[in-house]
């Protein structure tokens, strides 16, 4: 016997076992009765049959039955969201929406859906329709920063942005807020943990990239699983703006590049006293608010927290911003890798294009002997001991405010030399020094990213009626945590302006008596595991790409010696 809720609505008498065969059902004529309705039946029927264990394929309903079951299941479907309807109108003027929906919830009528709500979740997200038709995807998410609360989330509006070898990044809009993200999509491996996850929510930093939320999702492969990481979305890079000046046979105005600069050091100085080491700074990785002029560091795909003694790969960071110790094979560098990559940023944006365009490994370091000139033994020792027996071809190196070597067919022919300066005529002299003491063979003597805030040429950031050139107010420089006050304090007087040594006071009350981090210093750092380099080719270094990175700066091999002869 079918369950007694199933009648015929002209006899009101229970339906037949066969009436309820689902492969009679599927015959049944429902093409006068609305999709939605014709749906809840199909669901409520096919319930119905997988209850009912004596159904057989060989019983077949008459036209009339068939029609009688389908009325009764559009009947009883109206009936029922008739009666809920009213119960929730009349529960709804005295208990209020939230009780009625609390109830509602734990009815008996809840069971399907709390089981096909379970299922949905298992499997990273479901979608559904907005009022405007637009699709709405809702993934059970984790918050990227505090406890590990799993909360609800939907987002429209998605589209690609940038892809590459790493993965995806979708731009998309959270429904509460209605603020833009990027959703960076990457494969994961179930036998470790993501690194660039664990990293992200250890950083809480006003110019890193937030992580809001991270969920996973799966693919479509066989246990095929996908990391989700949503971050804030900043429309533009410092590559783009570069690029745009570029094409116009322009350069970015010093204003511009002292504002990204400084907050380019000011998140590695955070990072680095952390003892994380970010390993691919690029003009790609920088992202940028044109109205603000927030820049903001993202792509933690490569970054690592570096143990001193423990070992690292040598193949990381994008090329034409590698540190020479990285093109010599080392494998127990510092943080001082992307105090390098900085001094390589600096130095293209007041050039307007690369000032170590290498094509290779090779060509790389070649590249920077031209301007450094060839290290010492004592340098080279410093960056890898097993290259101090090698003979490398005598350059001198020229002072960076005078003259550089171009580029020749033949890169240590010093029979037909012509030398041009390394940067314009108009580069301010505190530029240039800076550059100098960024680019530095041995890496103990890089300056750090703190020092590197306190130098003069950052010097008209701190001064009080400094203006954007559109007119705005600078963006917060001068907002240092207490953590940030401890990492080198006797840079603090010349880290904070004057008239904003009032705002700094609460910050610095305890900074001064306070000890850093173990691994706050800059030169520290050198180890784990190796790491594959996950941001590679995205397109052009596309817009609010987290991942993204340039193909044409792709990490080479280390040099050998054979390879430099």
């Amino acid at each position: 016997m079918a369950p007694k809720h199933v009648v015929d609505i002209k006899t009101e008498e229970p339906l037949s076992s066969s009436r309820v065969n689902m492969d009679i059902y599927y015959k049944a004529n429902l093409t006068d009765m609305p999709e939605q309705q014709r749906q809840q039946c199909e669901c409520s029927c096919g319930k119905i049959a997988r209850e009912n264990g004596k159904i057989t394929r060989e019983k077949r309903l008459n036209i009339a039955e068939r029609r009688a079951l389908s009325v009764s299941m559009y009947e009883l479907t109206n009936r029922k969201a008739a009666a809920s309807k009213k119960e929730d109108a009349e529960k709804r003027a005295t208990l209020g929406t939230a009780t009625v929906r609390q109830k509602r919830d734990t009815g008996p009528y809840s069971k399907l859906a709390h089981c096909w709500k379970k299922i949905k979740k298992s499997v990273g997200g479901w979608s559904d329709k907005s009022k405007d038709g637009s699709k709405v995807t809702t993934v059970i998410a984790t918050p990227g920063q505090g406890p590990d609360r799993p909360q609800e989330v939907s987002y429209t509006d998605t589209k690609v942005i940038g892809n590459g070898s790493f993965g995806v990044v979708y731009q998309a809009r959270l429904c509460d807020s209605n603020v833009l993200v990027a959703i960076k999509k990457v494969l994961q491996d179930k036998r470790f943990k993501n690194r660039e996850l664990q990293i992200m929510r250890k950083l809480e930093h006003c110019n890193i990239v937030k992580l809001k939320y991270f969920f996973y999702s799966s693919g479509d492969k066989k246990d095929e699983v996908y990391l989700n990481l949503v971050l804030e979305y900043i429309p533009e890079t410092v590559y783009k703006v570069a690029r745009h000046y570029s094409k116009s046979k322009q350069t970015i105005p010093i204003s511009f590049i002292k504002l990204y600069m400084y907050q380019l050091f000011r998140s590695l100085a955070y990072i680095h006293s952390l003892g994380i080491c970010h390993r691919d700074i690029k003009p790609q990785n920088l992202l940028l608010d044109p109205e603000t002029g927030v820049l903001k560091l993202c792509d933690f795909g490569s970054a690592k927290h570096l143990v001193k003694g423990e070992p690292n790969v040598s193949y990381i960071c994008s090329r034409y911003y590698r540190a020479p110790e990285l093109i010599f094979g080392a494998i127990d560098y510092t943080t001082k890798i992307d105090v390098w990559s900085a001094g390589c940023v600096l130095a293209e944006l007041l050039l307007g294009q690369p000032i170590f365009p290498g094509d290779s490994g090779v060509d790389q370091l070649v590249e920077i002997i031209k301007v450094l000139g060839t290290p010492t033994k004592e340098q080279i020792k410093e960056m890898n001991p097993n290259y101090t027996e090698f003979k490398f071809p005598q350059i001198k190196s020229h002072p960076w405010q005078q003259y550089m070597l171009t580029r020749l067919s033949m890169p240590f022919d010093t029979t037909n030399q012509q030398k041009i300066r390394v940067f314009r005529v108009r580069t301010p002299p505190e530029a240039i020094e800076l550059v100098a003491r960024l680019l530095e063979y041995t890496p103990s003597s890089r300056i750090s990213p703190l020092q590197a805030c306190a130098h003069p040429f950052f010097n008209e950031l701190r001064e009080p009626n400094t203006r954007l050139p559109n007119g705005n107010e600078l963006p917060p420089l001068f907002n240092f945590t207490e953590h940030e006050l401890s990492i080198q304090p006797s840079l603090n007087a010349l880290l904070i302006p004057r008239h904003q040594e009032g705002a700094a006071a609460t910050a610095g009350a305890g900074a001064a008596n306070s000890q850093a981090p173990s691994q706050q210093q800059e030169g520290s750092g050198g180890g784990g595991s190796s790491a594959t380099a996950s941001g590679a080719a995205s397109t052009g270094g596309g817009p609010a790409n987290p991942g993204g990175a340039a193909a044409d700066s792709a990490p080479d091999a280390p040099v050998t010696p054979s390879g430099i002869a």
